[in-house]
C-alpha cells in the first residue's frame, strides 16, 4: 500500500447503535422522535441501526448503555441528548470517563454546521466524539433537528473512513 492509499479506505456498511438520553422519553411522557429519524437516515445510506436504548439523564445508566453497545460490536454508538450547559446534561461527561481519547473535530464540525442553522446558540453545545474500547462513540444534542444535522452533515461523510482507521 502506498502512503496515501490509507486515505481512501472506507467501511461501507456499518453497524450503528443508539442511546437516547431523555428523562421524559424514558418515563413515557414524550414520544421518541430520534430513533425513527436515525433509522431512516441510516437506511438511506445502506447502514443499519442494530440496537437502541433509552436512558434517563443518569451518568451510570448512560455508561452502561454505551458499554453494552460497544461489547455488542457496534461500529458507531450515537448518544443523543445531554450535551448542553444545564446540570442535567451529563452525557458528554459520562462518556468521557469511558474514553481512551477524544475526537474534538466532530464537535467542531457540528458546531460550525449548527451555527449556520441556528446562529450563536450553537456555541452552547458540547457535542463531541470519543473512542471507547476501539469503537466510535458520538455524543450529539438530542433534538431531532440537531441529530439530523449531526448524522447527515457531520458523521455520514466521514464515519466510513473513521471506522476504517479504527480497524487498522
Amino acid at each position: 500500500m502506498r502512503a496515501r492509499d490509507h486515505h481512501l479506505g472506507e467501511v461501507r456498511e456499518l453497524k450503528w447503535c443508539l442511546v437516547v438520553t431523555s428523562d421524559r422519553v424514558y418515563r413515557g411522557e414524550a414520544e421518541d422522535e430520534v430513533t425513527p429519524l436515525v433509522e431512516r437516515l441510516l437506511r438511506e445510506r445502506g447502514h443499519s441501526l442494530e440496537r437502541r436504548t433509552v436512558t434517563p439523564n443518569d451518568p451510570a445508566r448512560i455508561q452502561l448503555a454505551v458499554l453494552e453497545h460497544v461489547v455488542a460490536g457496534c461500529d458507531v454508538v450515537l448518544v443523543t441528548g445531554g450535551t448542553g450547559p444545564r446540570p442535567a446534561d451529563v452525557s458528554v461527561d459520562a462518556v468521557a470517563r469511558l474514553a481512551e481519547r477524544e475526537l474534538p473535530g466532530i464537535g467542531e464540525l457540528f458546531r460550525r454546521a449548527s451555527f449556520e442553522a441556528v446562529g450563536p446558540r450553537a456555541a452552547l453545545s458540547r457535542a463531541t466524539a470519543f473512542i471507547v474500547h476501539g469503537r466510535l462513540v458520538v455524543v450529539s444534542p438530542g433534538s431531532p433537528e440537531a441529530v439530523k444535522l449531526m448524522v447527515e452533515r457531520v458523521l455520514l461523510p466521514v464515519v466510513g473512513h473513521l471506522v476504517y482507521e479504527l480497524r487498522r
